[in-house]
């Protein structure tokens, strides 16, 4: 179970350990509210995705960040088991995209691995996904000042290995509930922001 959240709506966000990219700032002065939990586990993880899941609509942009390992996705195996769709949520590295057909009449997931787009927009506009990019929910990796553009209103989830107390807390729990499978580098931290009109009125806090 994860780590107790708290919710700030206005301090900008940090990035996550080992990521020197600068924090982003509201295009054009607009709302952005953050959220962050702890997450002790990657059956934890997944399960993070599955409840943010119930947030995504059609058109919505979720860009994850997180060094190699870090459970990006795991977290958007969780989204796509929330979303209902079909198909192995499995890394798109090779492939660049993949889409994932909705079974519940709900929106399609088109799941990105933007590590090796150079061109950003114009590469995400070339791959001929055979799907309505507004019509779906897209979630990249790597995405970070390359597909931006997509949207004014996008979610970013920033995953970062948890070290110091926090890592202690979570192991502590872990132990308490008699898992001792887990080690200390399963520990991850989460930060969830919301960026823009489209989630100025969501409760992220409720996800979490």
């Amino acid at each position: 179970m994860e780590a107790p959240h708290h919710q700030h709506p206005a301090p900008a966000p940090q990035a996550p350990h080992g990521d020197d990219r600068a924090p982003e700032t509201p295009a054009h002065g607009g709302t952005r509210q953050e959220v962050t939990v702890t997450v002790p586990t990657a059956e934890g993880m997944r399960a993070l995705g599955v409840r943010l899941a119930g947030l995504l609509r059609a058109g919505d942009l979720v860009m994850l960040t997180g060094e190699l390992g870090a459970g990006k996705t795991t977290l958007t195996r969780g989204l796509g088991e929330g979303l209902g769709v079909r198909g192995a949520v499995t890394s798109p590295t090779f492939v660049i995209a993949r889409v994932h057909p909705s079974l519940t009449d709900g929106p399609p997931l088109v799941h990105v691995d933007a590590y090796r787009l150079g061109g950003g927009l114009e590469e995400m506009e070339d791959l001929d996904l055979d799907v309505s990019l507004p019509e779906s929910v897209v979630v990249v990796e790597w995405g970070e000042g390359k597909v931006e553009e997509l949207t004014e209103d996008r979610l970013r989830v920033l995953i970062s290995r948890t070290i110091g107390a926090e890592a202690g807390a979570a192991e502590d729990a872990r132990a308490a509930a008699g898992d001792e499978a887990g080690a200390a580098e399963d520990v991850r931290t989460v930060t969830l922001v919301g960026v823009g009109e489209r989630w100025a009125g969501e409760d992220l806090a409720s996800s979490v």
